[in-house]
């Protein structure tokens, strides 16, 4: 790839692997398909256990585990200026372009934004989630999002829904957001080889079994979903602090028969617990795109899910069944998939999912959107704070604070600690494709002998 167009990408998240979740395989597969593309991908994320220092994954990715560890749900302690001498050795050692955050929730996320910005460096951001605007914790948090997207220079959402909901909690310009979906990986979620029978139906859950994700609505839907159908039976996976109610639920309908609770399933055996069932049900209660969809659909699953947030941007209207968040009408739309069943052809379904959704697509747009951060204007400091004046009349004062100590506090690291006494990274060439067009020779000189 021409040295011009080559990104140079750093990764910035509180979530990642060894940590399973939407945020953690987005950032993963997104990384892979960049680095196929010629550009280079390193991701930043804390220490997990004793998984900390560098790490090499699959296609040379380059994981960065830094020793800070997690203070709540898998989120570092906010420190604001603690973490600028580590974001700082990264982004010089690597020669980093672009800094890419993913989530809002994530603390490093927007610790590592606010330093890339103080240093002059193009930041792009990802958010995967949808907020509220009344509750305590959202008003707190879309504050902060306020502040990190101020002086953004790209953004994506995963739905048309989420660039709504970014664009009024953040007050971001809205021609600045791109809307660049998730997808899946279709090669690891296959059909079954043979066509399930239908005289027995399975409905299949895997969810984080918590309130958002509707676990108060699946202990009223499944009891009568198995007093209407005799011949239908749920496996639930997932592990939280609503699997207490699932359970006692089963016990007081005598459901233990019909009701099989997995527990939490590793995401290599996610397929496998797909591919046992008809019906994949999504009871959430807000989602931004949700890839757990994506899965099942593959899976050749039908699917029945509540219609919130971006999940009616997912699927076509013939491989999804959408009902409002209320016990009525989810078992409405399970009865109305049940009949639905003999039309559903798992195989054809994979074929449609594997047109519609590609990681490859997504790096290519998401290439795109670097492309157009790296255009943007170049400014300094007294250029940037006007920005963040306008996050309000005490917000915008604090926030301009901020970033002048942070200012300050990046000329003292570099008097201590100068850009040329930081060792630059040579970088890892990969001859993949080489090896490829070598096997490829030798397989066709066979065939000719």
């Amino acid at each position: 790839m021409d040295e011009r167009r080559r990104h140079r990408i750093l990764m910035v998240s509180d979530f990642f692997y060894p940590n399973f979740g939407g945020v953690e395989n987005h950032i993963y597969y997104l990384s892979q398909c960049l680095l196929k593309l010629g550009h280079k991908v390193v991701v930043m994320t804390h220490a997990y256990g004793k998984r900390s220092g560098i790490r090499y994954m699959t296609g040379g990715l380059k994981v960065y585990y830094v020793p800070w560890r997690p203070f709540i749900m898998q989120n570092t302690l906010p420190t604001f200026y603690l973490t600028l001498p580590i974001i700082r050795n990264i982004i010089v050692r690597e020669r980093i372009t672009v800094v890419h955050g993913h989530q809002a929730f994530s603390t490093l996320c927007h610790e590592a934004l606010m330093h890339a910005r103080t240093m002059g460096y193009k930041v792009v951001f990802t958010d995967h989630s949808l907020y509220g605007f009344a509750d305590v914790g959202s008003i707190h948090m879309n504050k902060v999002l306020q502040f990190t997207l101020a002086d953004v220079d790209q953004a994506i959402c995963v739905s048309h829904t989420s660039k709504e909901n970014t664009v009024l909690r953040s007050g971001i310009l809205p021609e600045k957001v791109f809307v660049i979906p998730n997808a899946v990986d279709t090669a690891m979620f296959t059909p079954a080889p043979n066509r399930l029978s239908c005289d027995e139906i399975v409905i299949v859950v895997i969810s984080r079994l918590v309130y958002r994700k509707g676990a108060d609505l699946l202990v009223e839907v499944i009891p009568e979903v198995c007093r209407l159908f005799s011949n239908v039976r749920f496996i639930v996976g997932g592990d939280g602090p609503k699997r207490v109610r699932l359970e006692e639920m089963r016990e007081k309908y005598s459901l233990q028969d019909r009701v099989d609770m997995l527990g939490a399933v590793p995401h290599a055996q996610v397929r496998s617990v797909l591919i046992s069932g008809h019906i994949f049900l999504n009871s959430s209660l807000t989602e931004a795109f949700c890839i757990a969809i994506l899965e099942a659909a593959s899976c050749g699953l039908l699917t029945v899910s509540t219609r919130v947030g971006g999940v009616p941007e997912v699927l076509p209207d013939d491989m999804i069944v959408l009902a409002e968040p209320a016990p009525g009408d989810m078992v409405w739309a399970i009865r109305k998939a049940i009949s639905m069943l003999p039309s559903i052809d798992p195989h054809v379904m994979h074929l449609r999912m594997k047109s519609l959704y590609s990681w490859h697509d997504v790096a290519k747009r998401t290439e795109i959107v670097y492309d157009h951060a790296l255009q943007s204007s170049e400014k300094n400091l007294l250029q940037h704070l006007p920005r963040y004046l306008k996050c309000g009349t005490w917000a915008g004062k604090l926030f301009c604070l901020v970033m002048i100590v942070n200012f300050l506090l990046l000329h003292l690291l570099e008097l201590w600690q100068p850009v040329e006494s930081i060792e630059e990274v040579p970088d890892m060439l990969l001859v993949q494709h080489q090896d490829e067009e070598i096997e490829h020779d030798f397989s066709e000189a066979r065939k000719k002998s």
